[in-house]
């Protein structure tokens, strides 16, 4: 008797060390990207001590305030089980509307010589219509016809990239470069909040937190993300538990599209220099921030 309750007392403690080496497992598998990206940032930092300075680091957080605009919206989509192919054309497209609408007046090679620069929030305005018309036709191709968004937005990303090639020729400018932004334009996107010594915090990385900050509460805190979620991990229980996929998926398109829009109107003025290039690979920026934030592409979990 003594025998068979070393026995099974053995059994269980050798039971339990699999399991706890099964945990250590799942733990490193599933943060082996952080643990990796940790030793590079630790490697560079000691091979170049100025990488983690605060104007360092603040150069990093406002050239890249733009991707993760677009990768908010981004996100949404992967969460669906989808992706954007179509996300750096959009960009580039908007990008190039909102630099030919605010050339300043005084410019000499201005696209629309006779167009005032107009203000910058209509502007904005027109950029989150155009983005959420293109997210309202991936959104509608996608899940009225059947078709993976990888395809859509692939046949998306081309048809954009030829419209914007035909927009950069308008006017006077003849596919050059469309320069010259107006200062009142400029000044609301890259205007300092805070100047500290040399390092300054310009408008746009707030920009950056806010809509942040306003996307994490629509993904988490209301019934759209809810109903994403939901579509994401398994359409058709969502549609017998009364969730409209139609809906939520067109929904979730365009809100991607309007932040695309967002930050077409904020890399227009950054960069102060659009050409039918600008936008290009984009996406694949944003995808990447997605999962390496935790967003996987089985669809339901994330954001």
């Amino acid at each position: 008797m003594l025998q068979k309750m070393n026995h099974s007392i053995a059994e269980y403690r050798s039971y339990n060390l699999r399991e706890k080496m099964k945990w250590w497992k799942r733990l490193l598998i599933g943060w082996a990207i952080y643990l990796l990206i940790l030793v590079f940032i630790v490697y560079i930092a000691i091979r170049f001590p100025s990488f983690v300075s605060i104007s360092s680091l603040m150069d990093i957080l406002k050239r890249t305030s733009a991707y993760g605009i677009m990768a908010l919206g981004m996100g949404g989509i992967i969460v669906l089980a989808g992706t954007d192919l179509s996300a750096g054309r959009m960009l580039g497209l908007m990008a190039c509307v909102a630099a030919s609408l605010e050339q300043s007046i005084t410019f000499t090679a201005k696209m629309f010589p006779g167009l005032d620069p107009l203000h910058p929030l209509l502007v904005l305005l027109l950029l989150l219509a155009i983005g959420a018309v293109c997210g309202f036709i991936n959104g509608f191709c996608t899940t009225k016809f059947k078709i993976h968004p990888f395809i859509v937005t692939l046949a998306t990303q081309l048809i954009l990239y030829g419209l914007t090639l035909i927009y950069v020729q308008f006017g006077t400018n003849g596919g050059k470069n469309i320069t010259g932004l107006d200062e009142r334009y400029s000044t609301l996107v890259k205007g300092n909040i805070i100047s500290i010594g040399d390092i300054s915090i310009p408008y746009y990385v707030l920009y950056f937190i806010i809509i942040a900050i306003i996307v994490w509460i629509i993904w988490n805190k209301t019934s759209l993300g809810k109903n994403m979620y939901a579509v994401g991990a398994n359409p058709e229980a969502a549609e017998v538990s009364g969730v409209s996929v139609f809906g939520t998926t067109i929904a979730v398109f365009m809100i991607a599209g309007m932040l695309y829009g967002i930050a077409a109107f904020i890399e227009a003025a950054r960069i102060g220099s659009n050409t039918a290039t600008t936008g290009a690979n984009y996406e694949l920026d944003a995808i990447a921030a997605c999962v390496i934030g935790g967003v996987s592409f089985t669809g339901g979990v994330g954001a």
